[in-house]
């Protein structure tokens, strides 16, 4: 993730009429290269826009009596603390499928925050502290208090991302760039316009949770990143350039067994695994025609890559079957899967007006052979919700939002129980 000062950049068009510059880059901010490489997803995607086949792109499904309360009131009613981890948040209009929200962050850029395997913790990237760049936190969910404490676990140099926590819960992954640099390294260029930076000097490491044992698990040439791991606890899968294209690889837990997933042209990354381990989502950009292609290849070369549509993919935990979900020309990303395993949700700005404000839907999978129908829109937030991960039995889900901010441009971790 960048550093704050290169996010002040000029990304107006894509904010709300009564959202300000500086709001958009904290209420994006949780875009990581997990699900956002070295970038906050802002594309510019105008809901008026034709799909390449000329046919007008599919809108999403929703509750119409959902849409119609969520449009009249957008407010939060705020609550006293009740004794229980983190502040009571009341939920949107037509969220009718988040009840008791927590909020657990207070202030500034929190995001990308993951469960342990025991459920017991939460491991998440942050800008607090006074850090340049984002570092790796964790975060106990035993606490009893408004305001839960965090440790850091990365070692407060370089660049960090992509945290994820191992089957024992006594030990975390991420990567970080504080191998080859102690700073924050340079922001993208921004002549090609909006772009991420895979940053070749992401390497993948472990550490215990308080920070200590620091170790390199994943080291080379190329970007390294994005790793997340199966539920089963006996695999890895993470974005590497290593073989010059951004794609998906997979190795065993301790890092033998290395194989390529995918091999397509363009950017493969943000996997995450099913909850019996068969299945792998994932986000995409795939250049179409000679034109998006010659692009992409002009950028490539400076480890640079166009975030303008992402679509969301499916394939075997081996990388066979591999079949595109969504078809929106949207900015999809940060998908997870339901533990039925029947269903994704993901983040996107699928019915945002000139691409300004990203909200959580559900998509039910199809079948082999099959189109995917529209999804459900789950929040109704004005401006960013993202990341979401649910626990093994469904029943609560986690994810980063700008809700009821203090401070406008705060990105927050918030703790909700699952309604279906």
């Amino acid at each position: 993730m960048p550093p704050r000062t290169p996010r002040r950049r000029d990304l107006s068009l894509l904010l709300p009429a009564r959202t300000t510059r500086a709001a958009l880059l904290g209420s994006l901010a949780a875009l990581a290269a997990c699900q956002a490489p070295a970038g906050r997803p802002t594309p510019h995607v105008d809901d008026d826009e034709k799909s390449d086949k000329g046919k007008a792109k599919p809108r999403a499904k929703v509750d119409a009596k959902a849409a119609k309360a969520a449009k009249t009131d957008k407010t939060q009613k705020p609550a006293e603390y009740d004794g229980g981890l983190g502040r009571p948040v009341a939920s949107l209009a037509g969220e009718t499928h988040l009840k008791n929200i927590r909020q657990l962050t207070f202030g500034g850029e929190n995001a990308e925050a993951y469960f342990s395997f025991d459920e017991q913790q939460l491991i998440l990237q942050s800008t607090r502290d006074g850090a340049s760049c984002d570092q790796i936190y964790s975060m106990s969910l035993a606490q009893k208090v408004a305001e839960p404490v965090v440790t850091r676990v990365s070692s407060g140099k370089g660049r960090t991302t992509c945290a994820y926590w191992l089957p024992d819960s006594a030990r975390v992954l991420y990567a970080s760039t504080h191998a080859a640099a102690d700073d924050c390294l340079p922001p993208p260029d921004r002549s090609h316009g909006y772009v991420w930076k895979l940053y070749p000097e992401f390497d993948i490491y472990t550490a215990a949770p308080d920070g200590g044992d620091i170790k390199p698990l994943v080291q080379g040439p190329g970007y390294d990143a994005e790793a997340t791991i199966s539920p089963l606890g006996d695999a890895i899968v993470f974005t590497s350039t290593r073989d010059g294209d951004p794609e998906i690889y997979r190795m065993n837990i301790d890092g033998s067994g290395l194989k390529r997933l995918t091999n397509a042209r363009g950017y493969d990354g943000g996997p995450f695994f099913s909850a019996d381990g068969s299945k792998i989502i994932y986000r995409a950009n795939h250049p179409e025609g000679e034109d998006e292609l010659s692009k992409y290849e002009a950028i490539q070369k400076d480890h640079l890559v166009f975030p303008t549509r992402l679509e969301l993919f499916i394939m075997d935990a081996d990388g066979a079957n591999q079949r595109q979900l969504t078809r929106n020309g949207k900015a999809n990303f940060a998908p997870y899967f339901h533990p039925d395993g029947t269903r994704v949700i993901f983040s996107s700005n699928l019915k945002a007006p000139r691409g300004r404000n990203f909200d959580l839907y559900m998509l039910e999978l199809p079948a082999p052979g099959e189109e995917a129908g529209e999804p459900e829109q789950i929040t109704f937030n004005e401006t960013f919700d993202g990341f979401p991960m649910f626990t093994r039995d469904g029943k609560r889900l986690v994810f980063a939002s700008n809700r009821g901010n203090a401070k406008e441009g705060d990105t927050n971790v918030f703790l909700a129980e699952w309604v279906d």
